[in-house]
């Protein structure tokens, strides 16, 4: 692992799991730009960021669905929530179909965050985590929760037509749904979720199909697709640049 660049991701507290997958911090300390990247992992990040090229900013990135390679400046700094994509509904309280594969700058007084606190890490964690709890409403649409509920447990292999039938909604409503908040379909986001959760074999080593794809040429064209080279590749991840990959591995 590069000494330069560090970070730290820990489980959410279980009064947000609902919400929030992860919280985490990164800190390149080097004097020069860390090159790495960013592949989709169905996840909306929350970035709360400063370095010397960038004051204090605070930025909501979109889900991704494809790989990007970009930069991050010298002697950044960055305090960073996790979302399941049910909090842009019930925490962040928008519509992120607007920012796939982008992002957007959020007001300076966003959640009271300030730059001197991306210097303590558990002060991060526990602000956030309290301003969440507050956030999350009384009442939250079951068929909502259940139905993300059972697209991770199933690693995003769960045909539409099988988590409508368990949830009650109509697969035409659950597109809908997703396309309005999200930005793309349910089975666009159950893909990712499958390459994410191969990730984890790859991360190990384990660079065959264990999921539910056709065979080992469709597993290499997928793992390419979401991340821009081939698993053996993927596996070596040479110089930390996929950083996603590095936290999996334990680093």
């Amino acid at each position: 692992m590069d000494n330069d660049f560090q970070f730290h991701f820990i489980e959410p507290d279980q009064g947000i799991v609902d919400f929030v997958e992860n919280l985490g911090t990164f800190h390149n300390r080097s004097d020069e730009a860390k090159e790495v990247v960013i592949i989709p992992d169905g996840r909306v990040d929350l970035f709360f960021m400063q370095s010397p090229s960038k004051p204090f900013h605070i930025t909501l990135i979109g889900l991704e669905t494809y790989p990007e390679e970009i930069q991050i400046p010298p002697y950044t700094q960055a305090f960073v929530v996790s979302f399941k994509p049910i909090a842009v509904e019930y925490i962040l309280q928008t519509t992120i179909a607007d920012v796939l594969n982008t992002a957007k700058e959020l007001p300076l007084d966003f959640w009271n965050f300030k730059a001197d606190d991306l210097q303590n890490f558990e002060f991060c964690c526990t602000k956030a985590t309290q301003k969440i709890r507050e956030l999350i409403p009384l009442k939250t649409d079951e068929r909502k929760l259940k139905l993300f509920e059972l697209i991770y447990a199933s690693k995003g292999e769960m045909t539409v037509n099988e988590l409508s039938e368990k949830v009650g909604w109509s697969s035409r409503q659950i597109n809908r749904y997703f396309t309005k908040q999200l930005g793309l379909s349910l089975k666009a986001y159950s893909t990712i979720l499958r390459f994410r959760a191969s990730l984890e074999h790859i991360a190990q080593g384990r660079l065959f199909p264990e999921l539910n794809y056709t065979d080992q040429n469709h597993f290499i064209k997928e793992v390419k697709k979401f991340s821009g080279v081939a698993p053996k590749e993927l596996s070596q991840n040479k110089n930390d640049r996929f950083i996603l990959l590095s936290v999996l591995k334990g680093l």
